[in-house]
């Protein structure tokens, strides 16, 4: 009820403030560490005990900004990671899951100083394909699951309801070959192996679908990277020809120049020739004149 949350906030509130003035020695400044501190000594403090007749049950908050990022290439980092989802904003922490050899698993997560970062960064590589590296190989986000495993679940916070004292009639025990027990408890280890053989058999197809789809990606892109050197190969083929066609056209339009030259010049010469030829002419023609006049003055004398 909402009295009962209120009764809780303050009491919340009352163990915080006693905690602050008793220790002097923990820093005014907000920061993560000293959140924790507060939230552990408040747990300690409130957890179990009786309120209004009823049993407070204390938990630490979970990360509301917290996203799984799966399908990470083996060459992504703690830092590369951060860096990639902090273009949707403030990154608080980012790791790379490893396993016990520290090799990476694929997975990691991601958490955020406030939720609408998280939230736009779901939105934005559920919509689209978000690459962290080279190889198009896109990482899957999801929200964290998550888990209480600190606490987990106390004997004296268990309902004791009628199941609970019908299933608490028999102590732990190994179920004796032979009997009702030992059959069915036979048959949920069969269902058990049978989950986990078909789990194996699942993760044995994924694997190898993925390993399909790696292989035909190096080959489409080594079929896409010879693409491109063939266009650039016909590119610079188509840039040589070009190239080659305007040397002809000047090679052309020299050659015509230099007829035209030819002829300007052979024009020239043909004049003067022709200039030449008919001032000879005039000189000669001038020249017979006074002869002729004085050969007939001669006639007549005589």
């Amino acid at each position: 009820t909402p009295e009962f949350e209120a009764a809780v906030s303050h009491d919340c509130a009352t163990v915080l403030h006693k905690t602050l003035s008793q220790d002097t020695s923990l820093p005014r400044k907000k920061n993560p560490r000293e959140s924790r501190t507060l939230a552990e000594i408040a747990k300690a403090e409130l957890d179990g005990t009786i309120l209004k007749s009823r049993p407070l049950r204390i938990r630490f908050a979970t990360h509301g900004a917290a996203l799984t990022v799966k399908n990470l290439s083996p060459v992504v980092s703690n830092e590369l990671l951060e860096q990639a989802f902090s273009q949707f904003g403030p990154v608080e922490k980012a790791v790379v899951v490893v396993d016990d050899r520290g090799r990476a698993t694929g997975k990691g997560f991601v958490e955020f100083a406030a939720k609408p970062p998280a939230r736009k960064a779901l939105e934005r590589c559920g919509d689209g394909a978000f690459l962290l590296t080279t190889t198009p190989r896109p990482v899957i986000v999801e929200p964290m699951e998550q888990f209480d495993d600190e606490d987990g679940l106390p004997e004296k916070l268990m309902q004791k309801t009628q199941q609970y004292h019908k299933e608490r009639e028999q102590p732990p025990r190994f179920a004796q070959p032979g009997t009702f027990e030992f059959e069915y408890a036979s048959r949920w280890k069969a269902l058990d192996e049978m989950e986990k053989q078909q789990r194996e058999q699942v993760d044995r197809n994924i694997r190898e679908a993925k390993e399909k789809l790696e292989a035909e990606m190096e080959a489409a892109r080594h079929e896409h990277q010879l693409m491109l050197m063939r266009q650039d190969l016909m590119r610079r083929q188509e840039e040589l020809r070009r190239l080659e066609e305007l040397r002809n056209q000047e090679l052309q339009k020299r050659k015509q120049i230099q007829l035209r030259h030819e002829e300007e010049h052979r024009r020239r010469e043909e004049e003067m020739i022709r200039h030449r030829e008919q001032e000879e002419l005039r000189r000669q023609q001038e020249g017979f004149k006074p002869n002729y006049m004085e050969n007939v003055s001669k006639l007549l004398v005589n």
